[in-house]
């Protein structure tokens, strides 16, 4: 989360960033943190789950800080090794894109 909010200070300094991108990450992070809750919750429960797809999606559409609140509040897909790589690769590709997006 720190990092994220490294990357948007240098950014607004650097190039002049407009504050929509904020409010762009946060409200994502806030569906994706309930989506988590809900299949955190459908987990204990028995019920159907969220598929690992729409996790992952939801985190590379600018929901990985909220997924990252989720994963370690909830303790919920924080320890299963193939779903960590695959989202830290979604959360790689997110940044490399908003670097790239906020230099043009």
């Amino acid at each position: 989360m720190g990092v994220l909010a490294l990357l948007y200070l240098a950014a607004i300094l650097l190039w002049r960033l407009p504050a929509w991108p904020a409010l762009l990450y946060g409200g994502a992070s806030a569906v994706c943190f309930i989506f988590y809750a809900i299949d955190k919750a459908a987990a204990r429960a028995g019920r159907r789950r969220t598929p690992e797809s729409t996790l992952l999606l939801l985190g590379l559409c600018c929901g990985w800080p909220g997924a990252v609140l989720a994963q370690q509040w909830l303790r919920h897909k924080s320890s299963k090794t193939s779903f960590q790589l695959a989202f830290w690769a979604t959360v790689a590709a997110n940044l490399a894109a908003f670097c790239w997006l906020a230099q043009r």
